[in-house]
């Protein structure tokens, strides 16, 4: 399963401090660069987007797909780790 990548075990190992968004599970160069712009450059700003939508996994979903063009997938993989990096450092 794509959550249990080295990408993913990284990130929600640890305090997310300044990580850049590309350091985000499912986030890329190419949807990083579009998050960027739309004003999200660091993983923290996506986390409080995250928890501005409450957590709720489709809402949070359909905000990847709106803002970057994310893939299902990729949106999957995100929201998965940023809720589980809440669950060990929230």
């Amino acid at each position: 399963m794509s959550r249990t990548s080295a990408k993913y075990r990284n990130f929600v190992a640890e305090p997310m401090g300044q990580k850049s968004v590309t350091e985000l599970a499912g986030v890329g160069e190419t949807l990083g660069g579009r998050l960027t712009e739309a004003g999200f450059d660091k993983a923290y700003t996506v986390l409080g987007q995250y928890l501005i939508l409450k957590k709720d996994e489709e809402l949070f979903k359909e905000w990847m797909k709106d803002v970057c063009n994310a893939s299902s997938k990729q949106a999957s993989d995100c929201y998965h780790c940023l809720n589980d990096w809440c669950e060990e450092f929230m």
